[in-house]
């Protein structure tokens, strides 16, 4: 890499003020499709989360008033690595007002950061919304120095979480090595906890079974086989079968959940549906549950390379492990048949563990600006690594 005054990082407040060929030209075969330039636009586009596209002059994201008027919480603030005219680095990055849909639970240092009487939103965060999908935050061209882009990125968000106005800036989900780079400039690095399941090369799903105990794999059989039983067909949609009224049907299995929990959060609507299903049907690996040909629960999945990844789940009718083959076996099924490495089937659930899902380590970055804030947050989180590595070595035993 040239030297570092040669480089000029612009913010940007709209996913569209860089053409899609730019930034998807910085992604290599093994990165997200969460990052991918059609996926963070479809949010924006949809307004699931703000940006400046449909504004005028200043970008009405760095007004203070706009965290609070957008209800997600997220304001596009992208960075972009420019050497003359040509886009050599970038990252998805966002205005926050609160920690809503990140997955990296920081509601208690915003508590504490109340007691102390300090600041801590708005917050800058290097994410993707909604996702808590481990991938490349700072997305590099090839050729170009990746380490060096990095730190660069690292260091700046610092500084430009300054001007924004914001008390904070976050990674989150990064790869372990980026992390590192992250935490080499500054940053507390935290560690958290998700459940994958990897192929051990397993020929077929028999394959699979057989690394249980027969006491395991009698009820993983017993599970698996209910929805036959059930006259329930499970499959994973073609491209040419998402069509308009399964995107409806597909948006109706996630409202139900959403709507369902206490937790839950209407985070992605209508239009965003529609534009995926339009934008994106190369990666969608939907799975539909249908019984006498009416689709009564789903899956959305996503699939990039040898990645099956799976985001939502909803059903109309609650029937015995419906959740577990519509979410769990059938993509596991799926990734066998297609020979994927990995199935990433979303946050939480130490259920899955059973069902031949492993803990597997997600890294975050955290910088604030409160000294005193930052002080109690760092043996905090030194503790809390050492127990999810002690977790984790164990293979998710108590």
């Amino acid at each position: 890499m040239t030297s570092q005054e040669t480089l000029e990082l612009r913010v940007v407040h709209s996913i569209s003020e860089i053409p899609k060929a730019d930034w998807d030209a910085l992604l290599g075969p093994d990165d997200s499709p969460f990052v991918e330039h059609d996926w963070l636009d479809c949010l924006e586009e949809s307004g699931c989360v703000g940006s400046s596209r449909s504004r005028t002059g200043s970008p009405a994201p760095l007004e203070r008033a706009g965290l609070t008027r957008h209800a997600s919480g997220w304001l596009a603030s992208h960075f972009a690595v420019y050497r003359g005219d040509t886009l050599i680095a970038a990252a998805p990055a966002y205005l926050k007002g609160n920690s809503e849909g990140e997955f990296v639970f920081d509601w208690s240092w915003a508590d504490l950061a109340q007691r102390l009487r300090a600041p801590y939103y708005p917050k800058l965060i290097v994410a993707v919304p909604f996702s808590p999908v481990t991938g490349e935050r700072v997305l590099v061209a090839d050729g170009e120095d990746r380490d060096g882009l990095t730190n660069m990125v690292a260091r700046a968000a610092i500084d430009v979480a300054g001007k924004l106005g914001a008390h904070g800036a976050h990674v989150l989900f990064p790869k372990e090595k980026e992390a590192s780079q992250w935490e080499a400039a500054g940053y507390m690095r935290r560690l958290g906890v998700q459940y994958h399941w990897h192929n051990a090369g397993y020929a077929t799903w028999e394959d699979f079974l057989a690394t249980f105990n027969s006491k395991r794999r009698h009820q993983i059989k017993r599970e698996s086989s209910q929805a036959e039983k059930d006259g329930v067909l499970i499959e994973t949609l073609p491209p040419e079968r998402i069509t308009p009224d399964m995107t409806d049907a597909m948006y109706d299995f996630y409202l139900s959940t959403v709507d369902k929990f206490s937790w839950g959060r209407r985070y992605l609507n209508r239009p965003f549906f529609e534009l995926i299903a339009s934008r994106f049907k190369r990666n969608l690996s939907w799975v539909v549950a249908s019984k006498e040909a009416v689709p009564i629960a789903g899956a959305f999945n996503v699939q990039k390379g040898k990645r099956l990844y799976g985001r939502y789940w909803g059903g109309r009718v609650e029937m015995p492990f419906l959740h577990f083959n519509v979410c769990y076996y059938h993509g596991v099924r799926h990734a066998i048949t297609h020979g994927l490495e990995a199935f990433e089937p979303g946050a939480g659930g130490e259920h899955k563990r059973p069902r031949g899902f492993v803990p597997t380590i997600t890294h975050s970055a955290h910088w604030v600006e409160n000294p005193r804030l930052s002080a109690i947050i760092d043996p905090f989180l030194e503790n809390e690594r050492a127990a999810i590595l002690a977790f984790v070595q164990s293979g998710g035993e108590e």
